[in-house]
């Protein structure tokens, strides 16, 4: 793999003007950082942090006031460096009258690629994306999650070595987001990069292997999920089937010091994919047999006859 980062950014500043020309606002100031090939990196803030203004330098949608940005070490500008990038906004922006199937075709034709393997690609995608019944369907009768499904599938028609993710999972339920983000974890195995814009923390911190917080256009920390989540004033103890004795042992042992005792919390969206997932096996073992009785009711009585 190479050593050059996919992206990289140099005392990167952008001050955006009114219309006299006086300087109004700076919306990033004094950025450098880099992304490796093959990582998964977080871009963190509230709104009005920056993170918008620096995806738009790095795809060369805006100029820099000051600095510099690279992607693959050349300029974003480049065409050659436009082909291997997908891209997906924070707003879904698709024509209305086209199905699934047209979309794809559509900016396949703008990366110029053969039409067989536009073909492929966009089997291949809408299946992957979970679209397969609603491809014919016209994207005007869309949910805003449906199209942001077509949307992700749109950044990734080119098979881009990088991906720019701005807020993915919005506007798609809790199956959806976990499914985004099994997505992301599978670019990541195939070896793409992927800048991931998200506000859902727990998100980024699933997948992401460095995350930087931007705060007020100005970069404020930078670093692994682990090195910067580490808490070095506490340690978590976790013991498997303890004895009533071996707690207590353990609260003598801590004396003041001791937090809590307690089983571990699942995290929520493991708890929520996992009855998920149980609901759709109980049904799929019911077909062909009525739906089940809930848990502890009886059957009702047959009706007499009058």
């Amino acid at each position: 793999m190479s050593d050059i980062p996919v992206l990289r950014t140099v005392h990167l500043s952008k001050v955006y003007a009114d219309f006299w020309g006086r300087p109004r606002v700076t919306a990033l100031s004094d950025l450098s950082l880099e992304v490796r090939p093959g990582e998964v990196f977080g871009l963190l803030g509230p709104n009005g942090s920056g993170k918008t203004t620096t995806i738009k330098l790095l795809l060369g949608l805006i100029r820099a006031t000051r600095g510099d940005a690279f992607v693959f070490g050349k300029d974003p500008g480049d065409r050659a460096v436009k082909a291997k990038v997908g891209y997906l906004p924070e707003e879904t922006y698709l024509y209305k009258f086209l199905d699934a199937d047209e979309t794809l075709r559509f900016f396949g034709r703008l990366f110029s690629l053969p039409s067989s393997v536009i073909a492929a690609r966009t089997d291949e995608l809408i299946e992957r994306v979970g679209l397969a019944k609603a491809r014919h369907r016209r994207l005007g009768e869309y949910s805003k999650g449906m199209a942001r499904r077509l949307g992700l599938a749109q950044a990734l028609i080119n098979d881009p070595s990088l991906v720019v993710l701005d807020e993915p999972t919005s506007g798609l339920d809790p199956i959806g987001s976990a499914e985004v983000k099994d997505l992301i974890v599978d670019l990541k195995r195939q070896g793409k990069t992927v800048l991931l814009c998200s506000h859902l923390l727990a998100d980024v911190e699933d997948v992401c292997d460095r995350i930087a917080i931007l705060h007020q256009g100005v970069l404020r920390e930078c670093g692994t999920v682990a090195e910067l989540l580490r808490a070095d004033h506490r340690v978590a103890v976790e013991l498997d089937r303890p004895s009533p004795e071996q707690i207590e042992a353990v609260k003598a042992a801590a004396g003041s010091a001791l937090r809590s005792v307690g089983p571990p919390r699942e995290r929520l969206e493991a708890h929520f994919r996992r009855i998920i997932s149980d609901a759709n096996s109980q049904a799929q073992g019911s077909v062909g047999n009525g739906p089940p009785h809930p848990p502890g009711a009886a059957s009702a009585p047959a009706p007499t006859p009058p």
